[in-house]
């Protein structure tokens, strides 16, 4: 359909039509306009009809500019003329965003953008004798390039021979990607009490007189991934739960204690025994991974079902992480200061030469692509993740780019989509985080749990990232912590030309990890984990513009 837009352009009402445009033979070379080299391009102009945004550029004598179709946008390189550093948001209905500065400009579109699909561009001369440069973008919009454009058309994917084998080859991806659905493990059951708001308790008393009644042997129920270990405490007696590297050790008073014990009990509890002493005693839980005080166990003091006896409900897995909410000081998120501005940092200029450091998330999967499917869906737990990571990086004053900020894949072919994730790292970005949920095959999975972190020696500075963020994660989260994995296939990891680690945040097929992944309380505490891993790489020099040997930051 024929459509027609009315623009001002130097004082002057001119129409112009958008029909006929059509794809164009991309020139050799920029055209090199000759002219004057020390002018402004920009801002742009903007009028929106319908679902079609029109932006109109002046084109001064002299400028060169390159035109760059993305699935995020269209990016311009302008050469011989300087581009006003700022930010526009929702200037049209198919503009969500223009940032502009160091050279460039992006306007952000909310559907991807092809060769010919998407956009329109073309050049005109008003009356005055001024040319202009006329884009119009759209989901509806085809055609791309008209025929007489004298700026270069860059595609997104490289059209090489060789890149496009890179594109079309077997992707290698990461280990929970390979997974198959398959019949998910039932959750492990929570505490029948209350949900605890705070940290759990690590002391009580159960009401009531002292009696010094001879404890029973513990309860056990077992359960995929967890057990769980009930002690009937009498009245007056008093608890305090004492975790470590061998296990937890719940150390009691006002009871008496018969030597027994037993081994072997269950994959997560490998002996507990009765230790008598003066006044009580202590029960000791033997687990083959370390118990800390906010990971491994959950607790609860329940009143009795039947008779006096109090139950002490006690959950064993190493996959139990924090699960409470964070404290208002624990959200916060120290300042990142501004860097100097390097050629094709597109972003928000704080001033001539300064420019907030920009950081790649990338939330796997997306669309047609769930990613892991057990007791979370993939993509969606990395894309709640990637939304609450970059809120607490912008409030640090981080440019923060999102690979996917809904839900929908980069390219229908896998590895396309996964080139088009890593080539985000233009110049200009400081690092790239990818985002996932592991997941392990029925018949392994109670052997899954846990966060780490690949990196891949694409960089000089991508192990130091891995590991800076593997430690805020486990940290925050309380987390197991699977260490640092090194992959030199991993694509999204390869392709990048910045510092770039991927995250595995836990696994959807594991009975107790999945039910961490459900908790929004532990996604937050996963995306403050992320936030101030990142943020301590941008403070302490692991970023793309920093050589190893200047980075101050320690792997741990």
């Amino acid at each position: 359909m024929k459509r027609t837009a009315i623009l001002f352009s130097s004082g002057l009402l001119f129409a112009l039509s958008s029909a006929g445009l059509a794809q164009t033979t991309v020139p050799a070379a920029p055209l090199n306009l000759t002219g004057m080299q020390n002018v402004t391009f920009g801002p742009p102009r903007f009028s929106t009809q319908g679902s079609t945004t029109r932006v109109v550029f002046d084109l001064p004598a002299g400028v060169r500019y390159t035109l760059t179709p993305t699935f995020s946008g269209l990016r311009l390189d302008v050469q011989g003329a300087r581009i006003p550093a700022g930010v526009l948001t929702n200037p049209g209905s198919s503009v969500n965003e223009v940032r502009a500065g160091a050279g460039q400009i992006t306007l952000f579109t909310p559907f991807p953008l092809s060769f010919t699909a998407g956009w329109q561009a073309s050049e005109a001369t008003l009356a005055t004798g001024a040319r202009v440069l006329i884009l119009d973008l759209g989901p509806a919009i085809t055609g791309g390039a008209a025929p007489a454009l004298q700026g270069q058309v860059l595609s997104s994917a490289p059209a090489t021979p060789g890149a496009q084998a890179v594109l079309t080859a077997t992707p290698t991806l990461p280990p929970g990607d390979t997974v198959a659905p398959a019949k998910v493990l039932p959750p492990a059951p929570a505490l029948p009490g209350p949900v605890l708001s705070g940290p759990m308790p690590l002391q009580g008393r159960v009401p009531g007189a002292a009696t010094a009644a001879l404890l029973a042997a513990p309860r056990i129920g077992k359960n995929p991934g967890q057990t769980r270990v009930v002690l009937d405490l009498p009245p007056g007696s008093s608890y305090r739960l004492v975790p470590g590297a061998a296990g937890l050790n719940v150390e009691l008073s006002g009871v008496t204690l018969a030597a027994q014990g037993a081994r072997s009990v269950s994959p997560e509890v490998r002996e507990w025994r009765f230790v008598p002493g003066v006044g009580g005693g202590v029960v000791s839980l033997l687990t083959p991974a370390p118990v800390t005080a906010r990971s491994g166990w959950r607790a609860q003091l329940l009143p009795p079902a039947s008779g006096s006896a109090w139950r002490l409900v006690l959950d064993l897995s190493p996959a139990l992480a924090d699960l409470s909410p964070l404290t208002p000081a624990e959200r916060a998120v120290g300042a990142v200061p501004p860097v100097l501005a390097t050629r094709g940092t597109a972003i928000l200029a704080l001033s001539a030469n300064f420019v907030r450091p920009r950081v790649v998330l990338d939330a796997g999967h997306g669309g047609r692509d769930p990613g892991a499917v057990g007791t979370v869906v993939e993509k969606e737990v990395t894309l709640a993740v990637a939304l609450r990571v970059r809120q607490l990086l912008e409030g640090a004053g981080v440019d923060v780019v999102l690979t996917r900020d809904s839900d929908r894949e980069l390219h229908p072919v896998k590895n396309t989509d996964l080139a088009l994730r890593a080539a985000l790292g233009t110049p200009g970005t400081a690092l790239f985080v990818s985002i996932h949920v592991n997941a392990m095959d029925a018949n392994a999975a109670l052997r899954g749990y846990g966060i780490e972190t690949w990196w891949n020696p694409n960089h000089p500075q991508s192990a130091a990232l891995a590991g800076l963020l593997q430690r805020h994660m486990t940290e925050v989260t309380g987390a197991f912590s699977r260490g640092l994995k090194n992959s030199q296939s991993l694509s999204v990891l390869r392709n990048s030309r910045v510092p770039a680690a991927l995250v595995e945040i836990g696994y959807t097929s594991h009975p107790v990890d999945g039910l961490n992944l459900q908790d929004s309380n532990y996604l937050d505490r996963v995306a403050q984990g992320i936030a101030l891993g990142i943020r301590e790489a941008l403070v302490s020099g692991v970023t793309a513009q920093t050589a190893p040997a200047q980075a101050t930051a320690k792997r741990p």
